[in-house]
């Protein structure tokens, strides 16, 4: 009964969707609708996932200086991990929920230098907050209202001086004496020295033109002049005139006429005072911001004093009761039932039909966060392309702290401290599909499109340190890992040490020798058949059988057709399974073909080998498929024991002539 009963004050999890993580807020005021429904009015918390990434930079940066300076204990990676899900930033957004929104409480705490981060990890549902983010103006400020308990907070109390030893200290920096309690004056003489203060101010305000205006009556002009400002110069008259009754008479009247002493009460007008009230039922009691946003032309310490001069009069008063019946007549606390309605991304639930909530879903499939393969519930989790889950347990942490358990390649555990990001120029697909979690089968259905192509312009300085830092680039290796980070700085940073060096002796760099281009044309020619000349005004046909047939061109990068190896015996399709007889193939005409969009390209071909295809791979030496892997593009002989290879027919060339001084014309 307890747990269901939210009253004003509490933190609460907000439900907005079913398959986001709660909203965490704070109760301010319960509402009842005119249809009988409870609307809560609530502060708005933001999570990390929330904000920008710049703010999370800086986010980090305040967490390091405050490990630093309350000297927290080492945490491991997976704690610091799940320390950004139990942050928050606190913010002055209001907004209205209904209240049967309402999931559950937590706990809400400012962040001390006295408490250790990894204690927020053993209690369940448990937050801190150390930062104010402004949804408006995408800001992340430090709470003014820190509690400043700390070593670096306390007072350091100097030794007391021996008798006779002189004080050192700068007297202008010290405290000033501004009152005598062994002063030879007895209580009655103080009091009728403050009567007369008191009088000599009502009649200086009925000297003043503007005072007369703010109180035009004897008894307001009195009741300022018996204000502590009035009282403070009295006794401080005193004091400056060594209790002498005479001589502060005649320091309260003047040559020029009596004293006037005025506190900010008086100062201020009637319209800044609602402006003030305005703003401290907005902002409550941020001074910055009531100056900032309503009465800029005021001091902060103008604002204060008048603060505390305010909560005297009857104004306030006033206000404190309106507030109190206001309060009164408001709902101070509201019963919600516990939600049991099932979750719309549950993928199997337990005595349900099979496949019910989980069609298409593959079996086998692990949980995300923990990686296991059994739970009484499964939850669908992410795009729903990608076909991802969470098991039970990490589903309920998922809704609570919006994150996974454990860091993940997606979510970038394996950038390192140097390089923060290391693969920045992977797509988040690609970078889930390097997950070594995520099975050979799944991984080509993780990779999605790249629609968006990069250039890399290397600069001097770069294409430099690719040659001296050979050693410590190595190449060969990078070429063949290309998600493996590289250190950049510090290969620039050896670059650096080692180009002096190398102006000395300057690097060998082996010309390549290149053909000149009358002799590659020739060769071009001597290779190339001849295309009959077409007259004008008519289409050449198009046979597209002709594409898929061996030219027999060594020197040109074609791409090796699997006829070719394999034979044209049985015709095989894209992933190395052979074709139906009912199947049309794609090197046949196609009788119609349409024009696919790139947004809407399918996704990319897998090869799955065959059993034809690993026996012929068997017949391949060791030799011959590091041959065959290094140069691609020529066709590759195999004799399978099998399917009986016949050899591709070599078309015959043109015969030219070796050598004429007649020009060559290439015609299209």
């Amino acid at each position: 009964m307890a747990a269901n009963m939210y009253r004003v004050g509490d933190y609460v999890y907000f439900e907005n969707s079913s398959s986001n993580p709660y909203l965490v807020r704070r109760i301010e005021e319960l509402n009842k609708t005119a249809n009988g429904n409870v609307e809560a009015k609530v502060v708005c918390l933001f999570r990390r996932r929330d904000i920008s990434s710049s703010l999370n930079s800086l986010a980090d940066s305040n967490a390091r200086e405050f490990e630093e300076e309350s000297k927290q204990p080492g945490v491991s990676e997976q704690q610091r991990h799940q320390l950004k899900h139990r942050e928050l930033f606190l913010s002055r957004q209001f907004e209205s929920l209904p209240a049967t929104h309402i999931r559950g409480k937590c706990s809400v705490t400012l962040l001390n230098e006295t408490d250790i981060l990894s204690q927020y990890l053993e209690k369940e549902d448990c937050f801190f907050y150390s930062l104010v983010f402004d949804p408006v103006q995408k800001t992340l400020l430090a709470d003014q209202g820190e509690i400043r308990v700390g070593c670096k907070y306390q007072a350091e109390i100097p030794d007391r001086l021996a008798e006779g030893e002189s004080d050192n200290r700068n007297q202008q920096k010290m405290e000033m004496k501004v009152w005598d309690p062994d002063n030879p004056l007895t209580d009655r003489q103080i009091d009728q020295f403050l009567v007369v203060a008191r009088a000599v101010g009502t009649f200086a305000r009925a000297l003043d033109c503007s005072s007369s205006i703010r109180q035009p009556s004897l008894h307001m002009s009195a009741a300022a002049a018996s204000r502590d400002i009035t009282l403070f110069h009295a006794m401080d008259t005193l004091q400056r005139n060594g209790y002498d009754l005479a001589k502060a008479m005649s320091t309260l009247v003047p040559q020029g006429g009596p004293v006037l002493c005025r506190d900010e009460m008086e100062e201020w007008s009637a319209s800044e005072a609602m402006l003030f009230e305005e703003a401290l039922e907005k902002y409550g009691k941020d001074f910055n911001d009531i100056r900032q946003d309503f009465l800029p032309w005021k001091s902060l310490a103008s604002i204060v004093q008048f603060y505390y001069m305010w909560k005297t009069t009857d104004r306030y008063i006033q206000q404190k009761r309106l507030k109190a019946a206001e309060a009164d007549s408001k709902l101070k606390q509201v019963y919600i039932p516990t939600y049991t309605k099932p979750n719309p991304n549950q993928i199997i639930s337990v005595g349900s039909k099979p496949g019910m909530n989980g069609a298409g879903f593959q079996k086998g499939l692990t949980c995300e966060s923990c990686h296991t393969t059994q739970s009484a519930q499964w939850y669908a989790w992410g795009p729903p392309n990608m076909q991802c889950r969470l098991c039970a347990s990490c589903w309920i942490y998922w809704k609570k702290y919006g994150g996974l358990k454990t860091p993940t390649q997606l979510e970038g555990a394996a950038r390192g401290t140097t390089e923060p990001h290391s693969r920045g120029h992977l797509s988040r697909p690609e970078a889930q599909s390097l997950s070594p979690y995520t099975t050979s089968a799944n991984r080509a259905k993780l990779l999605a499109k790249n629609r968006q192509t990069f250039l890399l312009q290397t600069t001097k300085l770069t294409r430099l340190a690719r040659r001296m830092c050979r050693d410590l680039l190595q190449p060969r290796r990078a070429a063949r890992r290309p998600y493996a980070p590289i250190n950049a700085n510090a290969i620039k940073a050896e670059c650096s040490i080692r180009l002096p060096k190398a102006a000395k002796t300057p690097l060998k760099i082996h010309p390549l020798v290149r053909l000149p281009l009358a002799t590659i044309v020739k060769d071009l020619v001597a290779q190339a058949p001849l295309k009959p000349k077409t007259p004008r005004g008519t289409k050449t046909p198009i046979n597209r059988n002709q594409l898929t047939q061996n030219r027999g061109l060594g020197g040109i990068m074609v791409k090796r057709a699997y006829e070719t190896m394999a034979g044209a015996g049985v015709p095989f399709s894209a992933n190395g399974r052979p074709l139906a007889s009912g199947i049309r193939s794609s090197s046949q005409p196609a009788a119609k073909r349409q024009k696919l969009n790139p947004a809407d390209a399918p996704n990319p071909v897998v090869f799955v080998a065959t059993k034809d295809t690993r026996a012929l791979r068997k017949a391949l030496t060791h030799l011959e498929m590091r041959r065959a892997a290094r140069r691609p593009n020529l066709p590759l002989k195999v004799k399978p024991p099998l399917i009986a290879v016949r050899p591709p027919v070599p078309l015959s060339a043109p015969s030219h002539p070796a050598s004429t001084n007649e020009p060559i014309v290439l015609e299209d």
